[in-house]
């Protein structure tokens, strides 16, 4: 049976640009003859959680350095909060924290005074923003603790913590669910959608973890080799967009019976036998599915089942990413990753 996918309910994606809280026109990065960002136009709407959805080794990581001005592009702009890159990066970074790769610590100190630390660095008003950020982050209670006893789930915590002191409109994080057990990644993912839905915060998630990104986010953008493969609502991705054909389950008292009705029907495209019952592709919309039942009933066939066939994110990936030559679907497991081992600082 099709796994029934957790999506969100995808709201449209904005076509005004004083909606867009990124936006890049034909970015590209190179190293050397390799283009590890190529040409992308990205669009992430303002007050959302948004997915940079990739393989390792996709470009995930390259894009955000060039967004956060760690790394100059060698093509196209960029605008971020509405500031134009790198004009105005002191500007466009004061209200924008982020975790790129793993965030790093002064590890002879406790997870308080390190963010102390960065409070002293930013402003007096910052320092009361600390200990509701601990809180925020379920670290409260180890807060005191030196750091180089955290686990590296504490360790991704505490880091989300740290961009929180800037009160930030943009939150950029790379890859935020390592480390993390079940529990954890349910935590976080609750922490996310409250800063979106409660406090208006727009998230910007890189992740290769599609059924995490499917779960958190409203909109993503799937990316292979530094191109951007499609993007839009999450609910969107995974069904396909135009041109895909939606698919019922049916179970029948006589299948031959139905086969041959279904068959002679034009509201159908295919039908066939699966272990789950017929797999019917409709023609038209989903809403041809009530006039197919019509269609069998007065055939005399009895309908026990009439499911909807719901298609998953990761099912979704998959199809788009092997469209690429040399099948970007097999850098799930093996691609290097896109970005060094250390984490990076970033300040206005």
């Amino acid at each position: 049976m099709a796994r029934a996918a957790t999506v969100r309910q995808s709201r449209p994606m904005p076509l005004n640009e004083q909606d867009l809280i990124i936006e890049t026109a034909g970015l590209t990065k190179r190293f050397g003859e390799r283009a590890a960002i190529d040409r992308v136009d990205l669009r992430v709407p303002r007050g959302c959680a948004f997915g940079f959805l990739g393989p390792n080794g996709a470009g995930k990581t390259t894009m955000i350095r060039m967004l956060l001005g760690l790394t100059h592009a060698s093509a196209g702009s960029m605008r971020l909060l509405g500031h134009p890159l790198p004009a105005e990066r002191a500007a466009a970074l004061r209200r924008v924290g982020a975790i790129v790769e793993e965030p790093r610590f002064h590890p002879h100190l406790s997870g308080r005074e390190n963010l102390r630390i960065v409070a002293a660095a930013r402003g007096p008003e910052v320092r009361a923003r600390i200990a509701p950020a601990l809180a925020r982050v379920g670290l409260a209670e180890r807060a005191d603790e030196k750091v180089k006893r955290y686990s590296l789930g504490m360790r991704q915590r505490l880091g989300v913590a740290r961009c929180l002191l800037a009160d930030p409109l943009l939150l950029i994080l790379d890859e935020p669910t390592n480390g993390l057990d079940p529990a954890g990644i349910q935590e976080f993912r609750e922490m996310i959608r409250t800063m979106v839905e409660h406090e208006g915060r727009t998230v910007f998630l890189s992740s290769h973890l599609l059924d995490e990104v499917e779960k958190i986010c409203d909109a993503a953008a799937i990316v292979d080799r530094g191109r951007i493969v499609t993007q839009g609502p999450i609910a969107e991705l995974a069904a396909g967009g135009d041109g895909v054909r939606h698919e019922l389950i049916l179970g029948v008292d006589d299948v031959e019976l139905a086969l041959s009705t279904l068959a002679a029907e034009d509201l159908v495209y295919d039908v066939r036998r699966s272990d789950e019952g017929l797999r019917v592709v409709l023609a038209g919309e989903p809403q041809t599915a009530a006039a197919v039942n019509v269609a069998l009933v007065r055939a005399g066939v009895g309908v026990l089942r009439l499911d909807p066939v719901r298609h998953s994110l990761e099912q979704r990936f998959l199809e788009v990413t092997s469209r690429l030559e040399g099948g970007g679907g097999q850098a799930l497991a093996s691609a290097p990753s896109d970005g060094g081992s250390a984490a990076e600082e970033v300040t206005a």
